[in-house]
């Protein structure tokens, strides 16, 4: 038989269109300090925590939310902030609960924690383990006192080590580390420091990002000192190579695991699956049955969410079919491996077909891999990725 051409294919693979995964992000959005590089959706609450309050519109909102998952399982939960291990373990528990009630849990799913190292959240960790959480995110950035000092973080080198160890003792065998570079005055030597202090920990996975000065952070109107480029392309492959050594595999931009330890709910945002976004200023994104996709946010402010009511939505915008291949790109293409072809046609309905002119070109540039099978970047085309995504737009 005669090889099939990609318009064939991608026609029989067409009658097998269904939802993607479904995911559910928790955003609890409340910080002892603010940090000064931070632009997430924090908070300082200086009148104590609204926390059975919050806990109860978090229920409310999922409520709300239940038709988008249009029967599919959870695969993975994850409960981001601002600093969740501010909230106790009965709180979050009392949410699993009521999440398991209304959805399906997939058995083997993955729900992960952000945690802070100081001691005050360490002494919850047993708890967490015994609600359900079964992967922890534990927020090092830097194991230098000098380096914690200088990004505003509330815990010490001390407690970053402590807070490892009583994350194993409590029983997590799934732990990431967040970890930084391009730290103000931070030298080569500085930065491999760090990584090896990391790797004789033994985390299963490793977020390695560089420090970058967003708008609307402190950093951002008062700019720190940061390494010259030369010292910070060292830093990337100096550290490349050492976690690639120690079997810590770089699978993403600023990830990096062990074997069959990678993120489950971050690999669902990049291979463009849905999750449902509960909380103040969370995001989601829906596939639709008609294959409309769909991104969602809810309402920024603690307290405007908490008085929100019947109405946590603050907004909602149906991605536009002409914009669809940046948007799916844009995550897959940050995969060292990529996607499979076939998911593009699943999770935006559309033929690769339609932008067929732009992958041949840019696998002429060298900057994707010859696409009958995967969509997966070349080296040069994690390095320059945003130009390769610039050739979708």
């Amino acid at each position: 038989m005669e090889a099939q051409t990609h318009t064939e294919r991608f026609k029989l693979q067409a009658s097998s269109f269904k939802l993607p995964p479904l995911a559910a992000y928790i955003h609890i959005p409340w910080c002892v300090r603010k940090c000064p590089y931070c632009d997430f959706n924090s908070h300082v609450s200086e009148q104590g925590l609204p926390e059975a309050e919050y806990i109860d519109a978090l229920i409310a909102d999922l409520e709300l939310d239940l038709p988008n998952a249009q029967g599919r399982e959870l695969t993975s939960i994850f409960f981001g902030g601002g600093t969740p291990s501010l909230f106790s373990a009965e709180s979050l528990g009392r949410l699993l609960d009521a999440m398991a009630n209304r959805l399906n849990f997939a058995t083997d799913i993955e729900i992960t924690l952000e945690a802070n190292p100081g001691t005050f959240e360490q002494v919850k960790f047993a708890g967490y383990r015994a609600a359900g959480i079964n992967r922890l995110s534990i927020g090092i950035q830097s194991f230098n006192a000098k380096h914690l000092k200088a990004l505003g973080r509330i815990h010490d080198d001390k407690e970053a080590l402590a807070a490892v160890a009583m994350a194993r003792k409590a029983g997590f065998d799934n732990l990431n580390l967040d970890l930084m570079h391009g730290l103000p005055d931070q030298s080569l030597d500085d930065a491999l420091a760090d990584i090896n202090q990391a790797i004789d920990l033994g985390p299963e996975h490793l977020s390695w990002y560089q420090l970058t000065l967003e708008p609307n952070t402190v950093f951002y109107s008062k700019p720190p000192i940061l390494p010259v480029e030369d010292t910070l392309w060292a830093i990337q492959e100096a550290g490349q190579a050492r976690l690639a050594e120690a079997g810590l595999a770089q699978y993403e931009i600023s990830a990096y695991a062990q074997p069959g330890r990678q993120a489950r709910h971050n690999l669902n945002y990049w291979q463009y699956g849905d999750f449902l976004g509960i909380g103040a200023g969370a995001h989601g994104k829906l596939t639709h049955p008609d294959g409309r996709v769909e991104r969602y946010w809810k309402t920024r402010l603690p307290r405007d969410y908490l008085d929100a009511a019947k109405d946590y939505c603050a907004g909602r915008k149906v991605i536009a079919a002409a914009d669809l291949p940046f948007d799916f790109l844009m995550n897959a293409l940050r995969l060292s491996d990529g996607v499979p072809t076939a998911y593009y046609l699943a999770r935006t309905g559309q033929s690769l077909e339609a932008i067929a002119p732009q992958l041949n070109e840019a696998v002429r540039k060298g900057l994707l891999e010859p696409w009958d099978q995967q969509l997966r970047p070349t080296e040069r085309g994690r390095l320059f990725l945003n130009d390769l995504l610039e050739m979708f737009l």
